[in-house]
């Protein structure tokens, strides 16, 4: 191979890569839009996503040569349809469905994109449909609507990559085999499915805050998303008090991210933040929403709880001034009516700063001879940051260097290597 075939090869691949890269950010971005408008077309979400792939492949063959078109999220719809037109035609069934998606290439010419309103919503409520396990529910709503890979929704789980590849398969034949229409549902129906709702719209947004993969510690996109959509939720439930509880919550933790990195990207932690540059906006919008949750007089559920907590650390001036003897009280409530080893942990950390690490420690300790939490950083990262405040550094050397190796975040993974070696 000559030099000019080998710069030759080089220029092709560095194209072909920064169109994977732009293809995976618009992914990020307009996936959830995209799935939801085949969705509205096909009446089928697990097809619909199926041709959103077929499409984003073809874009990968094409656009390296063709270049990105102006429109990427337009071209990549209208090709998905047509590759539906292609298969119906093929499978000469489904005359009708043919005929309406055959009108509507013709009323738009590949150009406009413009979903309804509230498609995104209509995909939620699909994927989160009764017809499927509570596990099925957030893997396929994760994939569809946040844009996950399989393999980042894995580690959210702490399952085998496989797995997730299964319940996504297996959750769009339940949905077509069971006839599931692409549709909010009556208000009389809605008790079944928003809780599963509300369950997948936070642990996007939790992917969004912390993410558990990748190189970059957030993910503003995806939690914007998922803050927008329990937004709407809120609005067409105004008499559920957990929705404006989730909205709550994701207002105050979202009110952070201008503090939360670097210029770089580097994470920022709470204690080091700029709390000047937090969304006094955003954190306003927060109040109002755990007001009118209050309002409904119902009591605080495990969101509006969640949120009660961020309320304190976003009108706190520092952490020191930090009301922590109420944030323990609130982790006590959370603890009652939404138990979890995570909540244990959180609390762990409010009492060490209430009263002391080694009070903290003990509840740690007792996690972690309980097995909670095993196979993830986050024990070990408190357990540290406790043993460093004792005097105990070796040991807490040990136990951030067992916290870098089990992180899956490469920001997580830095910050808990410099903690280590900073001691």
């Amino acid at each position: 191979m000559s030099q000019e075939q080998a710069v030759g090869g080089e220029a092709v691949n560095d194209a072909a890569a920064a169109v994977r890269r732009r293809i995976d950010a618009l992914w990020r971005i307009e996936g959830a839009r995209i799935v939801a408008a085949l969705a509205r077309a096909s009446r089928d979400v697990g097809f619909a996503e199926d041709l959103a792939q077929d499409a984003l492949a073809e874009a990968l063959v094409q656009w390296p040569e063709s270049g990105t078109p102006d429109n990427p999220a337009a071209w990549l719809t209208a090709v998905a349809k047509r590759k539906a037109i292609d298969a119906w035609r093929r499978s000469e069934r489904l005359e009708e469905r043919y005929r309406a998606i055959a009108r509507d290439l013709e009323d738009d010419d590949g150009v406009a994109w413009v979903p309804l309103e509230d498609d995104v919503l209509r995909l939620v409520f699909t994927a989160c449909h009764p017809v499927l396990s509570r596990e099925a529910q957030m893997a396929l709503t994760l994939r569809v609507v946040g844009g996950l890979t399989t393999e980042e929704i894995a580690r959210l789980f702490l399952v085998p990559v496989a797995t997730v590849q299964q319940r996504i398969v297996r959750a769009k034949r339940t949905l077509a085999a069971a006839r599931v229409p692409f549709e909010v549902p009556e208000p009389n129906e809605w008790g079944a499915r928003l809780g599963a709702v509300l369950g997948v719209v936070y642990l996007m947004f939790t992917e969004g805050y912390a993410a558990t993969t990748g190189d970059a510690w957030i993910r503003p996109d995806l939690a914007h998303e998922a803050l927008r959509i329990g937004r709407i939720l809120a609005g067409l439930v105004p008499g559920e008090p957990e929705s404006h509880g989730l909205v709550a919550l994701m207002e105050f933790q979202a009110s952070r991210f201008p503090a939360r990195t670097t210029p770089d990207g580097s994470p920022v932690l709470l204690a080091d933040q700029d709390r000047t540059r937090w969304d006094r906006a955003q954190i306003g919008r927060g109040r109002a929403a755990l007001r009118r949750c209050d309002g409904l007089g119902r009591g605080r559920g495990n969101y509006a709880l969640q949120a009660a907590i961020a309320e304190c650390h976003s009108t706190a001036p520092s952490v020191d001034d930090t009301d922590w003897q109420r944030i323990v009280l609130l982790y006590e409530a959370l603890g009652r009516i939404a138990p979890s080893p995570v909540v244990e942990l959180n609390r762990a950390v409010a009492v060490s700063m209430a009263t002391g690490p080694a009070a903290a420690l003990a509840i740690v300790d007792g996690l972690a001879s309980g097995g909670a939490l095993r196979g993830t950083h986050l024990l070990p990262s408190v357990r540290g940051e406790l043993l460093v405040r004792l005097g105990r550094t070796g040991e807490a050397r040990s136990e951030f260097m067992a916290a870098a190796g089990l992180a899956r975040n490469q920001r997580t993974r830095e910050l808990l290597e410099q903690r280590a070696a900073g001691i």
